[in-house]
This record gives structure tokens, sequence and C-alpha cells, in this order.
């Protein structure tokens, strides 16, 4: 079972990055051609979905490896690091963006022209928004069939990627319609698509700072684990519990209360249930370790 749900996600995702590839080529071409800076940052965002698809179909391999000696948690972190390694790959590719659609700004400001951006970016920008939608509702379909957050974080990549040919199509699209100095509508467009991909570099990076210095799993998320450990019968507190995410699954330990009057058995039966608990709820890659202490009010 848990092969076949790695072979869909991977051949999901190489379909969608042989997409990626395919877009970013004719937008980089399209974008050249045209002489268009909006494109051209275009076909930059569907690189950066290729460097997604890539992630995901590695993290599939690498993230589902046996714990060894090396690696005792796992290699859930695998997928982490590369996360901020994009990350900040992005926020370089954005910010060199930027700065060149605001020095071509600051070239028509001056009195100067740009290029007039040519119909054939126009044509790249409405194929790229109908094949990343198209890929968006495929991918995210597929992953939350097979529970894949990963995958449906991916889908939103397709998304994005979408909803910024939609600008370059708007920009583009003015640029020819109105001519003259409408063409700075082209690298005004650019720089938006900047700035989202600076965002969206942003919002992968900080959650994955949040998981390599081992930050805590949200307090509503830790509340639903005390609540699952205390409903186990025998349970009469828990406390200190410390919780972190390893790539796709958590780590999660904490103090089990029971009477003291029970056998070692008993005791160890009610961790064994406490952890299938934990383990139903949030999947079986789950590492849970339970520590059990008398209850001092029973002493």
């Amino acid at each position: 079972m848990e092969q076949n749900r790695e072979q869909t996600i991977s051949r999901v995702t190489a379909w969608g990055a042989v997409g990626n590839l395919v877009l970013a080529a004719f937008k980089l071409l399209a974008g050249v051609v045209g002489r268009s800076s909006a494109m051209l940052a275009d076909a930059v965002h569907s690189l950066s979905d290729l460097v997604s698809d890539v992630i995901v179909i590695v993290m599939v391999k690498v993230s589902s490896k046996a714990a060894d000696d090396d690696h005792a948690y796992g290699h859930g972190k695998y997928e982490t690091l590369a996360t901020m390694a994009v990350s900040l790959l992005l926020l370089v590719v954005g910010a060199k963006l930027m700065a060149e659609g605001v020095e071509k700004i600051r070239i028509v400001a001056s009195g100067r022209e740009l290029p007039m951006p040519g119909s054939v970016a126009l044509w790249a920008a409405i194929v790229s928004i109908v094949v990343k939608e198209v890929l968006y509702q495929w991918t995210a379909r597929v992953g939350k069939r097979v529970n894949s957050p990963a995958m449906i974080s991916n889908a939103w990549h397709h998304r994005t990627d979408a909803l910024s040919s939609i600008a370059s199509a708007l920009g583009i699209g003015a640029a020819l319609a109105f001519g003259g100095q409408w063409v700075i509508l082209d690298p005004v467009v650019a720089c938006l698509i900047s700035i989202f991909i600076i965002v969206v570099a942003v919002k992968m990076a900080l959650p994955a700072l949040h998981e390599l210095t081992e930050g805590a799993l949200p307090a509503e998320t830790e509340k639903q684990i005390i609540s699952i450990i205390s409903a186990v019968p025998g349970v009469d507190n828990v406390h200190g519990l410390k919780t972190r995410k390893n790539g796709p699954s958590f780590i999660i330990s904490a103090h089990v209360v029971v009477n003291p009057s029970m056998s070692v058995a008993e005791a160890h039966h009610i961790t064994v249930l406490a952890e299938q608990s934990v383990r139903r709820v949030f999947g079986k890659e789950t590492q849970i370790s339970i520590h059990i202490e008398p209850d001092e009010n029973s002493l």
C-alpha cells in the first residue's frame, strides 16, 4: 500500500515537472522573442515550480527510508533542508527580478522607451494559465486522495504560477493594446510577480526554519495530543509534553501519570494504547516516547 502511494505521488509529480519544464522553456522563449520582462519573470516562476516538483519526488524516496544508525529518528528533515535551500534561492531570484524591473521602470520614467512586447508573450501567458490550472486540479485531487500534504502544497505552486501568468497577461495585454508609455506596465507587472515570488519564498522558509530549530508543534495540535492520551483508560494525567516535526511526521514525548498500585505490565499496556491512539490520528510514522510516573496523590 505504501509503495503504491509513493508511486502515485511520484508519477503525478513527475508529469507536473514535465509540464513545468516545457512551460518554462516556452515562456522563456516567448519572453525573449516577445521582449517581455513580465513573461521572463513568469518563466522563472515556472522553473521554481519545477524545483518544487523535484523536492517532492526526492522527499518521497528519501523520507520513506527507515531509521538507521546515523538517523535514529528517520530521514524526514531532508525534505526540510531542501525546502529551505529552495526558499533562499527563490529570494535571490525574486530580488534580482525586482532590481531588473525597477531599472526598466526608471528608464521609462527618464523619457526613454522600452521595446514593445510581442503578441507571442501574451499567448504564452494564456497557455500557461490553462495548463497550470489543470495541473493544480489534478495534483490537489490526487493529493487529497492519498493524504499527502506535500502533494497538496505542491499543487498550490501550480496555482500560484497560474495567478502570476494572469498578471503577466494583463500587463502584456495592456502594453499591446495602448502602446507608448503604457509599455511600462510590463516591467511593473514583472515587479509585482517578483514580490509574489519573494512572499512565497518567505512562507516556505519560515516553517522550515521553525522545524530545523526544533520548534514545537502548534498549540492546538499539542492540546489535541494531550486530549487523546488523557482519554486512554488508566491515564490520570499528562504533562511534560514535548513535540517537534520531522519532515512529514511528528516526534512526541510525554509523561503519563498512572495509579502506583498497578503492575508494570498494566502500565505498559496503557502506553501501548496511548501510542496507538496518537498514531491513529497523526499517522503510523509518528514517533512516540511515553514515560510512566506514579500518581503521588494515590500514594
